[in-house]
């Protein structure tokens, strides 16, 4: 049996915009036909299941774009590891006396990725920036790597996003991460648009860029990469 088509959706830094560019993604490929799973397995800043801003959290954004409803199962299912703290995840664990390992994170992607369907297109979000710590050993890298999936960047529009958005490309080519293209997700308040930073990118970077605005929709570009 042939495996699914799945995607690591990884971040150029951190509150760039990667679940408004995974949950777009979710949805556009939905309305064309296609069947999608999308995860994000490990996530920090999550308020409680039962308190009201739980639905404005990053997996909640998730599940409402696949059409489920938030239960603890579809939560579960999505995101096994939640913290509280808005911190990288390997403090917002230490603050609840908890702890996490690459081992059982990889171990449970890959036990999804075997229980998706061939015809499912797997988007598996990561947490914070590509080098942010996850564990107090291993890094958003080191969880990729060990997938071994191809990566979807995503970058802002901000000041400095350039640079940032570079540095990560170099950082994933030099891993030898295949990278699919880059999503940058328009920042508030930045001093140049979206598209003259996705030009600099794609120039630079030598790759295909497409630009999603904060809760806007997926454009086809974007959708053809994955």
């Amino acid at each position: 049996m042939s495996a699914p088509r799945a995607v690591f959706v990884a971040g150029a830094g951190t509150e760039i915009g990667k679940t408004y560019v995974t949950a777009a993604l979710t949805r556009r490929l939905r309305a064309s036909g296609r069947a999608v799973r999308t995860l994000k397995p490990l996530a920090s800043g999550v308020p409680a299941l039962g308190d009201p801003d739980f639905v404005t959290s990053d997996t909640a954004r998730l599940l409402a774009a696949q059409g489920l409803a938030i239960t603890p199962d579809t939560v579960a299912a999505c995101s096994p590891w939640r913290f509280s703290a808005p911190l990288s995840p390997d403090l917002a664990a230490a603050r609840e006396g908890r702890s996490l390992a690459l081992a059982d994170l990889t171990g449970w992607c890959r036990d999804a990725i075997r229980a998706t369907p061939p015809e499912t297109t797997l988007l598996i979000e990561g947490v914070g920036g590509l080098m942010s710590p996850i564990t107090p050993e291993a890094t958003g890298l080191d969880w990729l790597e060990a997938l071994g999936l191809p990566a979807l960047l995503v970058c802002g529009s901000y000041l400095g996003a350039i640079s940032h958005a570079l540095t990560a490309i170099e950082t994933l080519r030099g891993h030898g991460v295949p990278l699919l293209g880059i999503a940058v997700c328009e920042s508030a308040d930045a001093p140049t648009p979206p598209e003259t930073v996705a030009a600099a990118i794609a120039r630079h970077g030598r790759a295909a860029t497409a630009i999603v605005a904060r809760d806007g929709a997926c454009p086809d570009d974007l959708a053809r990469l994955v």
